[in-house]
């Protein structure tokens, strides 16, 4: 199984950005599909995930500015990332969590400029 973040790039303070995440194939036992981002000398954190039930969780910090969605049809994850700020700036990955497992896409870079 392979996951290919994809969607990164420089951006305005106020802009837009939407992420995906392609993966390979159909992952059983899926437990939640999220995003998480690492910003130089950080501690990678979780910014929004999706439960296999539907239900979602955000960071405070992304709250009414990012939403995370997945086409099943094109087994995708998204993040769409509205008003990025100069703290948005890292390295997102995405992470599939199965019962057993953690898997991670190689990362995106996101940069914000003020």
């Amino acid at each position: 199984v392979q996951l290919q973040a994809s969607g990164g790039g420089l951006v305005q303070a106020g802009g837009s950005l939407r992420l995906s995440c392609a993966v390979s194939e159909r992952i059983f036992n899926v437990l939640t599909m999220g995003w998480y981002r690492q910003a130089p000398g950080k501690q990678r954190e979780l910014v929004a995930r999706l439960t296999s039930g539907g239900t979602t969780y955000y960071a405070d910090s992304v709250k009414g500015r990012f939403t995370i969605s997945r086409d099943n049809a094109k087994n995708t994850l998204y993040l769409q990332m509205n008003n990025l700020k100069p703290e948005d700036t890292a390295l997102y990955y995405c992470n599939v969590r199965v019962t057993t497992w953690d898997y991670w896409g190689q990362g995106t870079q996101v940069t914000v400029s003020s």
